[in-house]
């Protein structure tokens, strides 16, 4: 529908949701890594367009990723709308 084609979230409801799945479901370990994710926010509509700020790509599993855009359709009725979720690493300040 064009309404939540359309829909901005906000940075910090975003975050909220984000940290709960990821309480609910931590993401995996991969080689000695975990994912980490620092911080989500849209960046576009039509379609919602949502840049994730994590640590390390290679510690993101294709099944992971789905259920981040699953949590993202529940929570904000994104169901039959195609959303685009894009991932981007920032390393630690102390790395």
């Amino acid at each position: 529908c064009y309404e939540s084609y359309s829909r901005r979230i906000s940075t910090g409801i975003l975050n909220e949701v984000i940290n709960k799945a990821v309480l609910m479901r931590e993401p995996p370990i991969v080689g000695l890594k975990r994912l980490k994710i620092y911080y989500v926010t849209q960046v576009g509509t039509k379609p919602p367009t949502f840049v994730f700020f994590i640590n390390d790509y290679k510690t993101l599993h294709f099944s992971y990723e789905r259920y981040l855009e699953n949590q993202l359709r529940s929570s904000f009725d994104f169901k039959g709308t195609g959303i685009k979720l894009q991932f981007r690493e920032r390393k630690e300040k102390n790395e």
